[in-house]
């Protein structure tokens, strides 16, 4: 075998990926399901366990040396197509005598709707604390006051990127509550605004990339009662000032007792109207826009704060989420899809 191997690195280091046809033929010789590069994996498996200390790493660096050659390929052709493609353009499809675009691009509507929701809360005392996307288990799950066995633990909803699922793609923001809590002493107030990550099927009402703005307020003196008037106040800054809101009892492993905030639907302008003609409510006249509640006491003990002293409540909103009611977007995926004449709407805000 590792004769072979050597024969297969003289190879990909002395080939000659000049064209699109000799580029296929070299990922499929080396890099496809049936390359024979895994052969030699299929055959590693019937080899002595001293063979395999032995030859293990060599087989997965001859993999290495033959993805490097075909990525250097492929960018030297991607740059030799776009040298081209510039070339052509200049030489032929401008016309010099037409004045400079002067157009200016536009914020993306997720910031937009990012800021507004910062602006709002920063006046009531909130400060804005940032964290690491790539996460610790504890930080995500464990200091949140997530059972075991909790479904959000399982692969089906959590990006996992090591094999004894310690370290993951953040699934919520509240990562950053719990450091900043472990770092700075209460009175604390502060929100987080950033992008998080679950494993879900790409719809028009669901992403696997989406973004957060999380908040919470640690003191003697929190209550439910003023986390409701602040949520109030967001609403109305948000959406208008006709805009009410109700709490329904929800459940959430981290805060107790715990609600989901709705909103009168702001695409109708009646309950009546609601009942008969709109479906974004689904004929009701209230939208559901964030989760909220009071911190968990024994989120409190794991970040080393005192219960019978302190007292806090969060709240946690999904950007995307308001951008869509804002805006009236009907599909989440355009704020991915990077498409020009959709951005170009928000240039006036």
């Amino acid at each position: 075998m590792q004769s072979a191997i050597n024969n297969y690195l003289c190879e990909i280091q002395n080939v000659q990926l000049n064209t699109a046809e000799q580029i296929e033929n070299f990922r499929i010789r080396f890099l496809s399901r049936k390359s024979v590069i895994n052969d030699l994996f299929k055959a590693f498996k019937n080899l002595s366990e001293s063979e395999r200390k032995t030859l293990g790493l060599t087989i997965n660096d001859l993999k290495a040396k033959a993805q490097a050659q075909l990525d250097k390929a492929l960018y030297n052709q991607n740059h030799q197509k776009l040298e081209k493609q510039h070339y052509s353009d200049n030489q032929f499809n401008r016309d010099y005598t037409l004045p400079l675009s002067q157009s200016l691009g536009s914020q993306h509507p997720i910031s937009i709707v990012e800021n507004q929701i910062v602006d709002i809360f920063t006046p009531l005392g909130f400060s804005i604390s940032q964290g690491p996307e790539i996460e610790l288990e504890w930080y995500n799950f464990s200091a949140l006051h997530f059972p075991p066995d909790h479904p959000a633990r399982d692969m089906q909803d959590t990006f996992f990127i090591t094999e004894d699922k310690n370290t993951l793609l953040r699934t919520h923001t509240s990562t950053v509550q719990i450091r900043t809590m472990k770092d700075q002493k209460p009175p604390i107030r502060t929100l987080s605004p950033g992008r998080v990550y679950r494993n879900e099927t790409i719809s028009a009402r669901s992403h696997c990339i989406f973004h957060q703005v999380e908040g919470f307020s640690i003191g003697k003196t929190e209550s439910f009662r003023e986390l409701r008037s602040i949520l109030y106040h967001f609403a109305k800054r948000m959406f208008g000032d006709n805009t009410e809101i109700r709490l329904r009892p929800s459940f959430f492993p981290f805060t107790e007792p715990s609600a989901e905030l709705d909103i009168s639907c702001p695409f109708c302008e009646s309950l009546d109207e609601a009942m008969k003609t709109c479906s974004v409510c689904k004929h009701t006249g209230w939208i559901e826009i964030a989760g909220c509640g009071m911190v968990d006491v024994q989120v409190l003990k794991n970040c080393d704060i005192n219960p019978d002293h302190f007292l806090g409540y969060a709240f946690g909103m999904g950007v995307e989420r308001i951008a869509m009611l804002k805006y009236k977007i009907d599909d989440i995926r355009l704020f991915t899809e990077n498409d020009i004449g959709f951005l170009k709407q928000f240039k006036a805000l």
